[in-house]
């Protein structure tokens, strides 16, 4: 017989979501690393500030754990998307480094705590600030799998790098002309809808 552990397969979930992440950063010089690609200033190492901050309040605050170092771009003053990019007084190790101390900070949380246990997210509406751990760990991998793609994409306009392992790229294997014609045939069949 299977025996099941659910903590576990949500711990899975959220650590496979963690490492793709930090991952997309490897082998990048600062600027690729910091570069905004999208209209709204999508950027690889600010994803990962983003995501630090908000497993420490998810895993920290929410269950009465706080977690024990400043994050001033959460505060309810800093401005508008300060979480979303690395100051220049940011290097990149540090970062990584902060994401990796909250990371073991919310382990520590979830370890200690029976997925039934119950919290409160004070930035969320009353009638539904209310939370399990198991709820959380379920909003978290969501939120870290979702900020994964993000970078998965952001990654692959810097340099084409594309997986969702080192050891996985989840695409077929094919070589560059295939793709190239792959992307030319996409695009002329999306011309067909194009209204000038």
């Amino acid at each position: 017989m299977i025996a099941f552990d659910p903590k576990a397969d949500l711990r899975h979930y959220l650590d496979a979501a963690r490492k793709a992440l930090l991952w997309k950063l490897e082998g990048l010089a600062e600027y690729d690393a910091r570069r905004p690609l999208t209209p709204t200033g999508t950027n690889l190492l600010g994803l990962v500030k983003h995501v630090a901050g908000v497993e420490a309040g998810y895993f920290g605050e929410t269950f009465d754990r706080p977690f024990p170092e400043a994050l001033p771009w959460m505060d309810d003053d800093a401005a508008p998307n300060d979480d979303m990019w690395a100051t220049a007084d940011e290097p990149r190790d540090e970062i990584i480094a902060l994401y990796r101390r909250v990371w073991a900070h919310s382990d520590a949380t979830i370890e200690a705590l029976d997925l039934d246990a119950l919290g409160r997210v004070p930035w969320w509406p009353a009638e539904r600030a209310t939370v399990s751990l198991h709820r959380i760990l379920v909003h978290v991998t969501a939120e870290t799998n979702r900020h994964a793609g993000h970078a998965d994409i952001v990654r692959e306009l810097v340099d084409g790098s594309v997986g969702v392992r080192p050891d996985n790229s989840n695409l077929p294997s094919q070589d560059r002309s295939w793709w190239t014609e792959y992307r030319a045939r996409l695009e002329e069949t999306a011309r067909l809808f194009r209204r000038d």
